[in-house]
């Protein structure tokens, strides 16, 4: 016997060899044991009959084996089953690292951030991670030699294997019908988490919206907007919206949390709107949303997409608009607005690593606001309290609250570091926003200013399991929807407001619909898409009262 034969002989040998079926239901049933441990924790939390849940269990198996022994074709399974490991492993990283789930409006975000901040995410331990649950597997399965049937042999063997597989599933379903409708009713998130199945199903949906998006035309709104009454001072009316990041209202010391994280708006004259809720849980989402006059009952990313914004609104009024980013950009709605980004400044007194702190924009601030002749809105959309990397958000001298979380790896550290590092961005967003105040102030001889900082969702550390942002909105936590929403006015624009209703107002609930309709009441804006019940200062301004 030749070298060569003999060496083929010795690798023909050493590669395990096995049926495609066979292959296809072990390669299944990995997925569902190995890289589903939130789905089975909820599972096992949510099932009280150990009976049901094990009905569930199998009748779910099978019926994924089925599916995957369907589509054990020649040259399709190794492929199909190393994409369903890859796929698995990434998602499970998330899943069972951050609480989070993989929906459409979270793949959106994803597919939205940038690379610097998708860089936070991209550790070691995830790409350990990834080659022990993803790679290893993949690798194993191509090196399996897998001996395919002859077609119309494979075709009978696939439909027994499947035929059997859905009758088995279907018998778990009929015998445990009425305990499992039970639970998946009153745990809508049980189904949310099973993995791969749902973040491929919506990363497949999310390009379907993505193609579809394309073809929306875009529909002028307010076209009949015009400044109703001129400054009685003949100031430039100029109001700066900062749009917050990922900062959560129950650790604002306004709100009242024990730790002082507001020293400097506390000693200012500003308003707090307690009880403020976002609409929405990602960025993604808020911002256009809290931009558009939908409100959130009515906001959908498409209605998002075919309707023009305040900034839109503003313009057709003749109001100059800016957008100023430090962050994932203005999801659309500075679309049609000047705008300045931030984020790749090479200002070293701010920037490292591709990343710039919010006080790059607060230091060209003032030379904007000595430019300004005419009545001005900018925005100034923050990087703010964005995770996980908390404790790059804000300069040495606030990292007052210690130890703090130095990693984006959020479980390796402890909840109290968790918290510090990330009531330390507070600290910073506090001194940021008092500084944007304080510049508007030294200007008011010149200008008629006015300051709306809303956040555009909050933030988990840790509550329930979870981390960061994004949960589906019915399901989200307090933590991720109560936001911050802080107002400050000029002396002019405060005359005119009767304070005592305003302190009023300001412990009612209030919510991202309000921003719209605010601005435009307090730009003097008239147009037939002003609603006063959603400005917060409407029924409080003396000139409606009297």
């Amino acid at each position: 016997m030749s070298i060569d034969s003999l060496s083929h002989n010795v690798l023909s040998f050493a590669r395990p060899r096995t049926g495609s079926i066979t292959l296809a239901i072990f390669g299944t049933i990995y997925l569902i044991a190995v890289s589903n441990r939130t789905f089975w924790t909820r599972a096992f939390s949510d099932f009280d009959s150990h009976l049901a849940l094990a009905a569930f269990g199998l009748g779910l198996t099978c019926l994924f084996c089925a599916i995957t022994v369907a589509l054990s074709v020649k040259y399709l399974l190794k492929p199909l089953l190393v994409f369903l490991f890859l796929s698995a492993a990434a998602a499970s990283w998330f899943m069972d690292g951050f609480g989070t789930i993989i929906d459409v409006d979270m793949i959106r975000n994803a597919v939205q951030t940038t690379p610097s901040e998708a860089g936070h995410l991209i550790t070691l331990p995830f790409m350990l991670h990834m080659g022990i649950f993803g790679l290893v597997p993949s690798l194993l399965v191509c090196w399996i030699r897998i001996e395919h049937r002859a077609f119309f042999a494979k075709l009978r063997w696939n439909l027994l294997a499947v035929s059997l597989l859905l009758l088995v599933s279907l018998a778990c379903a009929v015998s445990s019908a009425r305990s499992i409708a039970a639970v998946t009713r009153l745990n809508k998130d049980l189904l949310l988490t099973l993995n791969p199945i749902l973040p491929i199903g919506n990363a497949i949906a999310f390009g379907l919206a993505s193609e579809a998006d394309k073809h929306i035309v875009l529909q002028p709104l307010g076209t009949d907007a015009h400044i109703g009454v001129s400054n009685r001072s003949g100031k430039p009316r100029v109001l700066v919206i900062v749009t917050g990041e990922t900062a959560r209202a129950e650790n604002f010391s306004l709100s009242g949390y024990a730790r002082l994280t507001n020293p400097e708006l506390s000693q200012l004259d500003i308003t707090y709107f307690s009880d403020t809720s976002s609409c929405g849980t990602a960025t993604s989402v808020s911002v256009p949303c809290m931009f558009s006059n939908l409100t959130r009952a009515g906001y959908s990313h498409r209605a998002g997409l075919a309707n023009e914004n305040l900034l839109d609104v503003l313009g057709h009024a003749g109001i100059r608009t800016e957008w100023w980013d430090n962050n994932t950009g203005s999801k659309g709605v500075a679309d049609r607005t000047t705008t300045r980004s931030f984020s790749k400044a090479d200002d070293p007194r701010y920037c490292t690593n591709s990343e710039c702190l919010d006080e790059g924009m607060v230091a060209q601030l003032d030379s904007w606001l000595a430019s300004v002749r005419g009545d001005t809105v900018l925005v100034l959309h923050q990087l703010g309290s964005h995770g996980p990397t908390y404790y790059q958000r804000y300069p040495a001298g606030f990292a007052h609250f210690k130890p703090e979380c130095r990693t984006g790896v959020l479980g390796t550290c402890s909840r109290e570091e968790v918290v510090n590092a990330y009531d330390n961005t507070i600290l910073y967003t506090d001194h940021i926003l008092a500084s944007v105040i304080k510049a508007l102030k030294a200007r008011q001889g010149s200008i008629d200013p006015a300051m709306i900082y809303m956040s555009d969702h909050g933030e988990s550390l840790g509550e329930h399991g979870l981390y960061l942002h994004g949960a589906p909105y019915f399901l989200a936590p307090s933590q991720q929807t109560h936001v911050p929403f802080v107002l400050w006015q000029g002396s002019e624009m405060k005359a005119v407001v009767d304070s005592s209703c305003l302190d009023n107002r300001a412990s009612e609930p209030a919510s991202h619909d309000n921003l719209f309709h605010t601005a435009l009441g307090l730009m003097a804006v008239r147009t037939s898409v002003y609603e006063p019940a959603l400005d917060v200062l409407s029924a409080c301004r003396r000139e409606a009262t009297s």
